[in-house]
């Protein structure tokens, strides 16, 4: 050691420092974007505003460009007919996508109790049926009395883009409207008892899990009516109705944030249970619970999107996650035959955002 010169000394030192972070770093480990026990980002695809790429083949490149393999979309006017399934299913895994997720609609008698529902319901099951045969996962759909949507208006957010705001004092004097007339909680929850108990039978028998929608917005009241989805009471009270995996929620962070609940104790309650079959992925900032509120982008609301994505992780969720509501900015507003369903929304390249970060949350999520 005597013999070491000063100038050996500062090159060996100065070889071990630049040889430090190699030795400490470390490849992704696998799976880097999504396994068969891990949550499974997603896009929509079809024909409506919110979609971020057709079923053809150069939607399905635009899905499939951002890292995207999974897919969700609106379903057809039941009963849905199995060849009708496999049709679409078969175009979109030729481009190399896998649906997922299919909405359903088209049940208001089941939804107000009023004569013909057990009609509509027998086109439900037949649908569930078909979706079985195909081998679909997850069927979507909503159970509002009314979507209080005429509360959201546009507020302008960071260098100038479309944010999504919602107040309920704008539309809590609303009249209900003659062809839905006014339905109360009790009622409300009736109807769906009533639904449930004759579709979930069903699904279970065909490996099929339904995904209720919470209310969004969660107003307390919408045109004179309840909201049995307005509440994580209800979101509780629901998956007890009938005990089985296949009547679940699509778990919105967003939604539970509107609320005023904390998204990671919520996903540790409904994913504890195995309750959660679909996951809606933004971000929020509120004023006053169930009512004053603005979604923004997914980087800047009140949510600890990371802490969500650990619980799903945590919980060995396995389905969907659809990062939405895309912000509205210019490049998608300057593209020839833009337009957005709602305020403030945005289009392909406002979700490519959205898609890099909840990826990002995924990888960081499943590294840790």
């Amino acid at each position: 050691m005597k013999n070491l010169s000063r100038r050996t000394l500062i090159q060996t030192a100065s070889l071990a420092a630049l040889s430090a972070p190699a030795a400490r770093s470390a490849s992704m480990p696998a799976p880097r974007p999504e396994g068969k026990d891990t949550p499974k980002i997603c896009l929509e695809v079809g024909a409506g505003s919110l979609a971020a790429g057709t079923i053809d083949e150069a939607g399905c490149r635009k899905i499939k460009q951002l890292g995207v393999d999974h897919v969700l979309t609106g379903g057809p006017r039941i009963p849905w007919e199995e060849s009708r399934l496999k049709e679409m299913m078969d175009r979109v895994k030729a481009g190399g996508l896998t649906l997922g997720n299919l909405m359903i609609s088209g049940f208001p008698n089941a939804i107000y109790g009023r004569p013909g529902r057990d009609e509509e319901i027998e086109k439900v099951n037949q649908s569930i049926r078909a979706a079985g045969k195909v081998g679909l996962p997850v069927v979507e759909y909503n159970f509002y009395a009314h979507r209080i949507v005429e509360g959201y208006y546009e507020e302008i957010g960071r260098a100038g883009a479309g944010l999504t705001a919602f107040d309920h004092d704008k539309v809590k004097d609303l009249p209900p409207l003659p062809n839905e007339g006014v339905h109360n909680l009790n009622e409300m929850w009736a109807n769906i008892t009533y639904f449930l108990k004759a579709v979930i039978p069903v699904a279970e028998q065909s490996g099929v899990r339904l995904a209720l929608h919470p209310n969004d917005p969660p107003a307390p009241i919408s045109r004179g009516s309840g909201q049995i989805m307005g509440t994580v009471e209800g979101w509780k009270h629901l998956i007890e109705i009938v005990k089985s995996p296949s009547n679940g929620i699509t778990f919105d962070c967003g939604v539970t944030k509107e609320m005023g609940h904390d998204p990671v104790e919520v996903c540790h309650y409904f994913g504890s249970r195995d309750r959660i079959n679909h996951v809606h992925f933004r971000n929020v900032r509120v004023r006053k619970p169930y009512e004053q509120y603005t979604e923004v982008f997914i980087d800047e609301g009140e949510n600890n999107m990371f802490a969500v994505m650990k619980e799903l992780v945590k919980q060995k969720y396995p389905r969907l996650v659809y990062p939405e509501h895309p912000r509205a900015i210019d490049y998608d507003r300057e593209h020839p035959g833009f337009r957005s369903q709602y305020p403030g929304g945005g289009g392909y390249a406002a979700f490519a955002y959205n898609v890099g970060y909840a990826r990002a949350m995924m990888q960081a999520a499943l590294s840790s």
